[in-house]
């Protein structure tokens, strides 16, 4: 019989809504019952494409006997860190600071009082690897709780203090008097040198995950400080990344992570964060370097986004697993997955598929007779191939002794008959929830490969796959669906999660800090003032909700809630931005585009609560590094005034678009009664009208515009001293 997560909306809880277990979801039920049984209560945490918890779920919460010690001995409680991030950082904080180190599923026993004593990550069901069993914790948990009580209680509330005194306060909001300087930026990009791959790109060992603010910042410190070394870095880890096994090369978008240094074996869920950051850093690349196939990497990141996540109201899907049924097996419920089923081919099988293409194929992705992807211990994946890029096209196409033009023809057919068969496979799990806050990343980078894309509409991203107009109206679909669906302006409450048909959850600082990038990215594309307004209000909002007074910053969580027992301030930026960072680039925006001080002095208090120290800790932080190069940077407003149809507005926000001008804010406007609207909330837009009936262009620093121009050389010229000028 299902248990109580059969009425859950999360797909994570719903996975395991037929196990033994007797699992509650967390919420006043399940602490009633602790209390009332004076019982301990085990917490899992995971999310619905995460392979080990999959792992966890078949190996113990399967198992009738370890369902039997669980409902015994304690009160069981599932969450989904999707959903509910401010449960998660809570425990999290509490394993890595008892533990060293962190991950799902996250398995932490607590007193009734929700209070931490013990915790991991992943157990399996009996002592092996080195790591103690599940059942083995269990029984021994178990017996404390009986017999040593008192001892566990104390311990609970002795970590729990800790935890509470290592959070940011107010005097260390208030330790630091000024943002940090242009020097510590400098130092920043130290730390990265230092801990760079020089030989397979990218930072740090093995298992390497793609961290894209690492790269906005060094893109920004090459456009500020103007430093090439800089910009080598970063593009060669992009390079790295696309060629290698984390990008999907016949699908498009990228896995999670790579298991090894070179980025050829990766982890294979696919998350919507990643791609929405990674199409970014890819984005600004192309533009910083002039290479276009890093504009066609992105484009095939957003090609696949559009296919493969995104639901019927236009809104974004969260993520894929990494597991799936073997090709050939009946799909059923009993059906065993593997991981990378559906990704990986063996060599017999491209040469029956591809034929006559089969030799370039398998000399330029890599493939080899016993397999390239024997990375786990269980050996799951002897014999299989995961495609990289091995070889270039003109190495191909001296060792098969073809001409390049040749090759590249047979590697497009190979791709496309490669996603044909796969089309065939069973596909991995799709967990189709819609979050606020990664729905907003997503916007924003639908809305800037559109702005990349303004005035080459008959140009394309990714082999011609997706064009500027479907980029823009994507962005502004699912920025509609969030606003009818997700945000309840009536009581000025954003919600986190859209399922089958219904909202919930309150928003949560990333919600808000997240959409209103996406929002601010939307607005400088298509000039809707409907946009800006919005961000806005959600900005007031988000400050009134989630602003530290004292300390400066935004906490992550109103406090609302008594059962998430510390309010946290994170600071890090890792696979996703923290809600600092981004609030504190929507601000550096906003001050850029309105002018207001207000929002200006605010920025400066974010900002100021690291001072000097942020140099040190740019690798933590880079993201929010990244602000403080902008905001040491030239600020600057681009404004084309002009139809959006006629060809001399599209020939000067063309020449907008070709500059990688990260430093400046962008405004087209559409003259009439749209340019009326946007006066109202920009009032220094309502004189900046066309000259002689032409669409003309302004460039501005500080809101001081230099000669209105209608002549796209001259525009170019002007643009082109803005950059030399970022610093």
């Amino acid at each position: 019989m299902p248990n109580r997560l059969a009425v859950e909306l999360s797909p994570y809880l719903l996975q395991h809504a037929d196990n033994p277990v007797d699992w509650y979801a967390w919420g006043e039920e399940a602490f009633a019952r602790a209390n009332a049984e004076e019982k301990p209560i085990f917490l899992s945490v995971g999310y619905s494409t995460c392979h080990w918890c999959h792992v966890m779920e078949h190996e113990s919460f399967e198992n009738p006997d370890v369902a039997e010690l669980l409902n015994r001995h304690f009160v069981a409680i599932k969450v989904d860190r999707e959903e509910r991030p401010d449960v998660d950082r809570v425990y999290m904080t509490f394993v890595q600071a008892t533990t060293g180190a962190g991950g799902w599923p996250m398995s932490v026993w607590l007193t009734p009082e929700l209070k931490p004593f013990f915790g991991g990550t992943y157990f399996p069901p009996s002592s092996r690897w080195g790591r103690p069993g599940f059942t083995e914790i269990l029984r021994e948990t178990a017996r404390l709780w009986s017999e040593e009580r008192p001892r566990l209680l104390q311990s609970a509330e002795t970590l729990l203090e800790r935890l509470r005194a290592s959070q940011p306060s107010a005097a260390t909001g208030r330790a630091a008097a000024q943002v940090a300087g242009a020097d510590t930026l400098e130092q920043g990009v130290d730390q990265f040198r230092q801990a760079l791959d020089r030989e397979h790109g990218g930072f740090g060992r093995a298992p390497k995950f793609p961290r894209p603010s690492e790269l906005l910042f060094l893109l920004r410190e090459h456009a500020r400080a103007g430093d090439r070394q800089v910009l080598a870095m970063a593009a060669d880890a992009l390079r790295a990344m696309a060629d290698g096994g984390l990008r999907d090369h016949v699908g498009g978008g990228f896995h999670r992570y790579s298991v090894d240094a070179r980025w050829r074996i990766p982890h294979f869920e696919k998350m919507l964060y990643d791609q929405a950051q990674l199409v970014l850093a890819y984005l600004e690349a192309g533009q910083a370097t002039g290479d276009r196939s890093f504009l066609d990497v992105a484009g095939e990141t957003l090609a696949y986004v559009s296919r493969d996540l995104t639901g019927p109201e236009g809104a974004f899907f969260s993520a894929e697993d990494a597991d799936s049924v073997e090709p050939g097996r009946a799909v059923d419920g009993d059906a065993p997955k593997s991981e990378g089923a559906f990704y990986l081919w063996t060599q017999p099988e491209l040469e029956e598929l591809l034929e006559e293409d089969a030799a370039v194929t398998v000399l330029r992705y890599g493939v080899e007779a016993g397999g390239n992807a024997v990375q786990d211990p269980t050996g799951e994946l002897q014999g299989r191939n995961q495609l990289y890029a091995a070889r270039s096209v003109d190495e191909v196409s001296r060792l098969a002794g073809r001409p390049a033009e040749q090759v590249r023809a047979a590697l497009g057919r190979a791709l496309d008959r490669l996603r044909e068969a796969r089309a065939g496979r069973p596909r991995p799990h799709l967990d189709d929830k819609v979050l606020t806050a990664w729905n907003g990343l997503m916007i924003a980078a639908f809305a800037r490969a559109a702005h990349v894309l303004e005035g080459r509409e008959d140009d394309g991203l990714g082999a011609g796959s997706v064009r500027a107009s479907s980029l823009l109206a994507d962005a502004a679909r699912a920025a509609r669906f969030a606003q009818a669906t997700l945000w309840d302006s009536a009581a000025g409450v954003l919600l986190r999660r859209f399922r089958q048909g219904r909202a919930s959850i309150a928003g949560y600082g990333e919600d808000y800090a997240c959409l209103i990038w996406g929002l601010l990215e939307l607005f400088q594309v298509d000039g809707d003032a409907g946009w800006l307004r919005w961000a806005l209000e959600l900005q007031a909002r988000q400050d009134e909700m989630f602003w530290d007074p004292d300390g400066g910053g935004w906490f992550s969580t109103t406090g609302d809630d008594p059962s998430v027992l510390l309010r946290m301030k994170e600071d890090y930026d890792g696979a996703e931005p923290s809600v600092g960072s981004v609030s504190a680039m929507n601000l550096l925006t906003l001050a850029r585009l309105t002018g207001d001080g207000g929002i200006r002095e605010r920025l400066d208090r974010a900002l100021a609560r690291f001072g000097p120290s942020l140099g040190h800790g740019a690798r933590a932080v880079p993201m929010l590094a990244a602000v403080v190069s902008a905001y040491h940077a030239r600020a600057a407003q681009i404004v084309v005034v002009g139809e959006r149809a006629h060809t001399g507005t599209i020939e000067l926000r063309r020449r907008v678009a070709a500059r990688y001008l990260p430093f400046a804010v962008r405004v087209n406007v559409e003259p009439g009664a749209a340019q009326e609207a946007l006066g109202k909330v920009l009032p220094f837009i309502a004189p900046l009208r066309m000259r002689g009936g032409k669409a003309t262009a302004y460039v501005c620093s500080n809101f001081a515009c230099q000669e209105p121009t209608s002549d796209p050389d001259v525009l170019g010229t002007q643009l082109d001293a803005l950059g030399s000028a970022a610093g």
